[in-house]
């Protein structure tokens, strides 16, 4: 087979691989069939369940398993799939993030579609550097985190952070821009335009959401994914070389692997086309030490040889390869930071003193100090949410909780039976239940409580009834009491005044989301009575 058709096999790889990774990324979402008024479709005796494989690319990661593993509860749900990918660096180095790693693939077309390096500048650009060990200690730090039972491996795991930043920034960002274009078009005094903009929009919609999806932090993780791409203008593969933490741990395993790179110093005649032409600064020239860590497997320098003197090789040796170039100053650094995460991560009080009030995790959540331990941040929850409601944590869990899921309650709701995001959590996290349930259980998330100083009938300002009417539990959580107010002149009025019923409510949030009170509703949830944990609950019983 020649080098040639060896490289397009690699393109051809990462195209698949990368198409495949957007696809379920799209298909994180309710099923069509139920999208347009869900509200009306939802079954408690049929669960809700999609129909691909969405967690698939985190089945692969070995860095969230062995994160999950170090950290106390590891689970087995697609384990033969991880074992693949490290038999396969175990036999062919990082071939995983040459051939599959759509995050890669992102920053290899970055870096290739618009490089500002050439001829001697490329070549040091390509060249080793001390920047490729700082990737070791992300790795040591995010392990030794692990072990004392933070899990932050999510927040720099490339397949975490592509799907984070793809679905909750830009396609919500790409969506609203072509949406307001429909808006434009649909307001227009032409019928065509109309037309236009209406069937559009039956396009569009299922790609990029109904409504305009928000999800609080979305730029910051749009703008992070956006500089990384634009740091391959100045500095190749940046991402894979100086920052991932997966690929640092694959190169780890790849000291072992079999697969050679032969060279042929005598046909070499200095050109250095292998040195520009490489992925990784992994320096494939003949007079230089392959650091086989730092190879992609890319296959651009023995492609790009006009010699043949470079080729790569399976071959069985009783001797590693190069380990690779990390000091012990280096494992130090992280294994210090990956101390101190933990420690700092606990000094807020959230996990044994009060947790904060809008803490809301979504429902069959695990005990906080076991769901920070095996949160992977990913955003699958968020994705598949109908409503809008789950959202990545500001300050809401402290710093050991960032950009873990909790709900936003006026920005969505918990739709009384969806279990769509138990059913896409790939750690366990949300453990899996089902709509009978969490409907009969029944599984609390929070509470409601009422304020009566901004509540139209309380304060006298005007009958509502609204968040009685819209709540879904049997019995209702709020109930009305028919009393006699006084009004602003003095004149007695008869309203209905809501009340809540803490032993019926879960927190869904319906209340809170269409209140009529626009801002701070008048009715509120807050975590305080979730079912995931007795230190957090208003009753004993019931």
């Amino acid at each position: 087979m020649t080098v040639r058709t060896l490289v397009w096999i690699r393109r051809i790889s990462q195209a698949l691989f990368l198409a495949g990774f957007i696809f379920l990324c799209i298909e994180t979402r309710i099923p069509q069939n139920m999208a347009i008024d869900y509200s009306q479709t939802f079954d408690a005796e049929a669960d809700v369940q999609i129909a691909h494989p969405v967690d698939f690319f985190f089945q692969l990661d070995p860095l969230l398993r062995l994160a999950a593993a170090f950290s106390g509860y590891g689970w087995i749900k697609g384990i033969g799939w991880t074992l693949l990918v490290l038999a396969l660096t175990l036999l062919m180095g990082r071939v995983f993030c040459g051939f599959v790693c759509p995050m890669g693939t992102l920053h290899h077309l970055a870096g290739t579609a618009f490089p500002a390096w050439k001829g001697k500048d490329a070549v040091s650009r390509n060249g080793k550097s001390v920047s490729q060990r700082f990737k070791y200690a992300i790795l040591a730090a995010i392990l030794l985190a692990a072990v004392f039972g933070l899990n932050m491996s999510g927040l720099l795991d490339p397949l975490s952070l592509l799907f984070r930043s793809l679905a909750l920034a830009i396609f919500p960002g790409i969506g609203i821009l072509i949406k307001e274009l429909f808006d434009i078009l649909a307001a227009s005094d032409i019928k065509a335009l109309n037309l236009i903009s209406y069937a559009a929009e039956m396009v569009v919609s299922p790609l990029f959401g109904y409504g305009y999806p928000a999800y609080q932090t979305g730029w910051i993780l749009g703008l992070i994914l956006i500089l990384l791409l634009a740091a391959n203008r100045r500095w190749p593969r940046f991402w894979c070389r100086t920052l991932c933490p997966l690929g640092a741990l694959l190169g780890v395993f790849s000291r072992f692997s079999v697969l050679k790179l032969v060279k042929d110093s005598a046909r070499c005649t200095g050109c250095n086309r292998c040195l520009t032409a490489c992925q990784g600064a992994a320096s494939p020239k003949p007079d230089m030490v392959w650091n086989n860590a730092e190879c992609l497997v890319c296959l651009n320098c023995m492609a790009q040889c006009p010699e043949d003197a470079i080729r790569f090789q399976f071959g069985f040796s009783p001797k590693l390869n190069t380990r690779p170039d990390v000091t012990r100053r280096t494992v130090l650094a992280g294994l210090i930071a990956g101390l101190c995460l933990p420690i700092l991560g606990r000094l807020d009080g959230s996990i044994h003193v009060a947790s904060d009030s809008r803490l809301i995790r979504p429902p069959g959540a695990v005990d906080e100090k076991e769901f920070l331990s095996r949160c992977l941040r990913c955003g699958l929850c968020m994705k598949v949410c109908p409503t809008n409601a789950i959202n990545p944590a500001l300050s809401e869990a402290g710093m050991g909780g960032f950009w873990t899921p909790v709900l936003i309650m006026n920005q969505g709701y918990c739709e009384f039976t969806c279990t769509l995001c138990s059913s896409v959590c790939p750690s366990g996290a949300i453990g899996l239940i089902t709509g009978t349930e969490k409907r009969e259980k029944p599984i609390r998330i929070g509470s409601a409580s009422v304020d009566r100083g901004k509540c139209l009938p309380w304060s006298g300002n005007g009958p509502c009834i609204v968040c009685q009417e819209l709540c879904p539990t049997s019995p209702k959580a709020i109930y009305l009491r028919e009393e006699t107010l006084q009004d602003h002149a003095g004149n007695p009025v008869h309203v209905q005044l809501p009340h809540v019923s803490l032993k019926h409510c879960v927190g869904c949030g319906i209340c809170e989301n269409k209140c009529p009170i626009r801002g701070r509703a008048a009715i509120r949830v807050m975590a305080a009575g979730e079912s995931r944990t007795r230190r957090n609950q208003i009753l004993l019983n019931g």
